[in-house]
């Protein structure tokens, strides 16, 4: 028989769209989303990312909503209106978000954890003040900051 505590935490929980899918099949997987070729990268961009791939990739990453949205250069308000309207990210918007999809999935292979790759992303790069997270809010960025981690899979010192 469950007791009056136990009835009403049950009827405090909320399922939230990003929530049940992590309970049903796991933790959030965006590995549908991780694209290798830049031609299958772009038609998917072209066709729209939908909104709930952004935040199962903040909750992935562990950063903020907020960060994430200023990362890929929209406002929180505009990410969570496009989620309300149940609206796909315009093209280049989607594109950037798939390239840091792909760009924290390698990330992760290198550095062996998406916590590790955080934390390598915050350092300054040797002799400068700036840090492979300030390139990350452009596309081009991305591909940069891709590119220095796979000099480091190749053991090139950075």
């Amino acid at each position: 028989m469950k007791t009056n505590a136990q009835r009403s935490y049950k009827s405090k929980e909320r399922a939230t769209p990003v929530a049940e899918p992590a309970v049903a099949y796991g933790s959030p997987s965006l590995n549908h989303f991780i694209i290798k070729d830049d031609s299958s990268l772009v038609k998917k961009a072209r066709n729209g990312v939908d909104t709930r791939v952004f935040y199962s990739l903040a909750e992935t990453i562990k950063m903020p909503e907020k960060t994430l949205a200023s990362v890929i250069n929209l406002s929180p308000r505009t990410i969570s209106n496009y989620r309300d309207q149940n609206k796909d990210l315009d093209a280049n918007y989607s594109e950037h978000l798939l390239k840091l999809i792909n760009l924290y999935h390698l990330g992760q292979e290198i550095f062996g954890s998406v916590e590790d790759f955080s934390l390598w992303l915050q350092r300054p790069f040797y002799n400068s003040e700036e840090k492979p997270m300030d390139f990350l809010n452009t596309p081009g960025g991305v591909d940069l900051i891709a590119a220095e981690v796979e000099k480091i899979a190749q053991g090139y010192p950075l």
